[in-house]
């Protein structure tokens, strides 16, 4: 079964950073690869990525940066925004979640739970790979 997610960006820093190729960032992203996981996005979490991403504190290289941005661009999906009239420790994280809950089978997966709503939709890296299944 495939499923739709919005990746934090923090999840996407943390698989191009890691030694640990079985760690559940890499492993959630290597679904991605597999057609298993949809991400959705907009411009802002386009553009968020390829900001973040591009930080020289993390040292990576822009062929790198670029790859990931059109593996999720080949393979995800364009999506709206539903307006989330709810408090955020961090105002940068709303578009996250509202594109999130723009589409009802979709997931947010981020690596900071702490920062969104307490909801199902709302997974850690190791949590949607257990509703995967692998």
């Amino acid at each position: 079964m495939k499923y739709y997610a919005v990746f934090d960006t923090n999840v996407l820093v943390s698989a191009m950073i890691t030694h640990n190729s079985g760690s559940a960032t890499v492993r959630v992203i290597e679904q991605v690869v597999k057609g298993l996981l949809i991400p959705l996005f907009n411009n802002e979490i386009l553009l968020e990525y390829q900001d973040v991403l591009s930080r020289s504190k993390f040292n990576l290289r822009e062929e790198d940066v670029l790859s990931m941005l059109d593996l999720f661009v080949d393979n995800g999906c364009w999506a709206g925004r539903e307006a989330a009239d709810i408090p955020f420790p961090d105002s940068d994280d709303i578009v996250f979640y509202e594109v999130a809950m723009s589409k009802d089978d979709a997931f947010l997966i981020t690596g900071n739970i702490r920062h969104f709503p307490k909801t199902s939709k709302v997974v850690t890296p190791a949590e949607m790979l257990e509703i995967l299944g692998v």
